[in-house]
């Protein structure tokens, strides 16, 4: 713990309630923290109070704070634009930080007599001829891997003329992609028109791109080389096709980026989407620490992206709520010297953007964590539909099984990053009551596994650890029983049920009183009815386990001489009661804790009393 702490609290008492800027220093005097307020006293003496207040990073940082400096503003604008230029001058070790790996990229047209088109991160002095630089990574690869499919240029490794006419074609010549030089299929003439051709497709657009190939078309089908115009022909259509495909990720508005966050235990992904004459041009990505607090860190990621952009657009949609959105958006209008928006899209074209948006964002983060983009997806999607701070990276599922009341038990299992974790599976029997309850055993074995956290929590595994989400098989009534025990305890773990049909298929989430229907999240539907699935298979089978076991017992145990004991020494020994029916009275008086008299009993049982026989 910081042992300056009552100093600097006292410090930050005696600061003005007026907006600013605020510098947190370490022992050597450097800034590892800059913040702005509305009211600095109010901001900063939160730093250092309790520090139970305060998640693992801000406690960190506060940690390493030995002093702290402040700037006072006339306005909360004029303080966001200090603490942007502050954070580029100082780059401070505990604030949100995007790293710009954008770069420039170029077209390269290689030199020799078969040109060669490529997208590429540096401009070297080979003697090829370079086209740009450009900004836009996204859009040059894509135009460059298009154009090379319009115009059947090579999209392999092989060098021409070196390679010409020296092997077979590959599988692009026979789907159309492809003029095949390797096989002699195509002349240096017709593939240098073709090169032209790409690059005015690349660098004009799809629209010119058109109308030169259609009026070389119509000279071709003039001067009746009708195989010329049919070849033309096909690469209009494969032009129009393209457009096409990028209508799928146009949007109604000329002009914006969709931001999308999506948060892991650990490590979060900040997904960008820029589109500009209403078409995808451009995608961004960003992985950095959990955040505390989302909406004051899309403030500080959207305010960081822009800091390193030359271009804000009209309108930037956003994912959830963003703090002091109109100070930011006046920043940015300053920025772009024209008005800014931020919106948060709810329904339609622009909210399947967004949800476009998360999922790449999931897709990305789960390659960074070693995980399958899919169920990284399914999280975030329930974690958005249950409206939860973070992605559930651990979660518990439980499920009662009984028949009539008999052999009462409950299934635990866990499903980690979204997928099952059997090594933390567990199985309760029923102890506080017998007879059929349901909600009264749900209660049970939830206050059962909270006692055993008490116990090893300091373990920090198995039941030494606390889920992120649970989830009950059952609907409000099990929700309801099992609430009233998170709350015995203090606890603040996320509580659902999960809701089946008449077909025993999941329909529903339930809360205390309400159902959240799954239909429209495909991904989460999937992920719960997985879990639903599992944890009912696993205390189904436990049940059946405990019934088999009953039943094998009572049958040992209704001879005399046999209780409870002998017969788990019994069954220990000879694992079943077929097993035990064939052994000898000697055999079966060698188990422990077992004699000839309660040997011959269990023998007798099996093989009636005529014991001794003559030869």
């Amino acid at each position: 713990m910081n042992e300056r702490l009552p100093c600097l609290r006292k410090k930050s008492m005696s600061l003005p309630l007026t907006p600013g800027v605020y510098l947190m220093k370490n022992k050597k005097g450097e800034i590892i923290y800059v913040g702005k307020a509305k009211a600095l006293k109010n901001r900063v003496s939160t730093y250092f109070g309790s520090q139970n207040n305060h998640g693992i990073k801000v406690r960190r940082m506060v940690e390493n704070v030995e002093d702290f400096d402040y700037i006072m503003c006339d306005s909360e604008f004029e303080a966001l634009v200090l603490e942007c230029s502050l954070i580029k001058q100082h780059s401070p070790k505990y604030n949100i930080l995007l790293k710009d790996d954008k770069g420039y990229h170029y077209i390269k047209i290689t030199s020799n007599g078969w040109k060669n088109i490529l997208a590429v991160k540096q401009r070297l002095d080979d003697g090829a001829e370079y086209i740009g630089p450009y900004t836009n990574s996204f859009g040059i690869t894509n135009a460059v891997e298009e154009a090379k499919k319009i115009f059947l240029l090579p999209q392999c490794s092989k060098v021409f003329p070196r390679d010409y006419n020296k092997s077979r074609p590959c599988l692009n010549y026979y789907i159309g992609q492809c003029s095949a030089p390797c096989a002699g299929k195509i002349t240096e003439k017709a593939h240098a028109e073709a090169i032209e051709q790409a690059i005015d497709f690349i660098i004009n657009g799809s629209g010119k791109a058109i109308d030169a190939l259609t009026e070389k078309m119509l000279e071709a089908s003039e001067n009746l080389e009708f195989e010329k115009a049919a070849k033309i022909r096909d690469k209009i259509n494969a032009i129009k096709k393209i457009t096409e495909k990028q209508k799928v990720v146009a949007a109604s508005v000329e002009e914006q980026d969709v931001f999308a966050v999506v948060c892991s235990e650990n490590k979060a992904c900040l997904s960008v989407i820029r589109f500009r004459d209403s078409r995808l041009y451009d995608t961004e990505h960003f992985i950095f620490d959990t955040p505390e607090n989302l909406p004051e860190a899309r403030h500080e990621l959207i305010r960081s992206y822009y800091s390193m952009r030359d271009f804000v657009p009209r309108r930037i949609a956003v994912d959830g709520e963003v703090a002091d959105s109109e100070v930011l958006c006046e920043w940015l209008s300053s920025l772009a010297k024209r008005k800014v928006n931020i919106a948060l899209p709810q329904r339609g074209e622009q909210h399947s953007l967004m949800e476009m948006c998360r999922s790449n964002a999931a897709q990305k983060l789960g390659i960074y964590l070693g995980k399958t983009g899919k169920s990284t997806a399914a999280l975030d999607e329930l974690a958005t539909l249950l409206g939860l701070k973070s992605t559930p990276e651990f979660i518990e599922s439980y499920d009662i099984s009984h028949t009539a009341g008999s052999e009462n038990v409950a299934g635990m299992v866990v499903f980690k990053g979204g997928l099952p974790y059997k090594k933390a599976y567990r199985r309760f029997a029923i102890k506080g009551f017998s007879g059929q309850d349901d909600y009264a055993s749900m209660a049970e074995v939830i206050e059962r596994r909270i006692l055993r956290y008490f116990e090893e929590k300091d373990t920090g595994e198995g039941f030494g650890r606390l889920p992120d989400l649970i989830l009950l098989d059952g609907g409000s009534g099990q929700v309801n029983a099992v609430k009233p025990v998170l709350e015995k305890y203090n606890l603040d773990i996320p509580l659902f049920g999960m809701v089946k049909d008449s077909h025993h298929r999941t329909r529903a989430i339930a809360c205390s009183g309400d159902e959240l229907s799954l239909t429209s999240k495909r991904a989460a539907f999937t992920l719960v009815s997985t879990i639903q699935e599992e944890v009912h298979r696993y205390s189904v089978e436990y049940h059946r386990n405990r019934r088999k076991k009953a039943s094998l017992s009572s049958t040992l145990t209704s001879i005399e001489g046999i209780g409870e004991n002998r017969c788990k020494a019994l069954l220990k020994h000879f694992k079943t009661v077929k097993a035990v029916s064939g052994a000898s009275i000697d055999e079966l008086a060698e188990v422990k804790g077992m004699n000839k008299n309660t040997a011959k009993a269990v023998f007798e049982a099996f093989h009636g009393k005529n014991t001794d026989k003559d030869d």
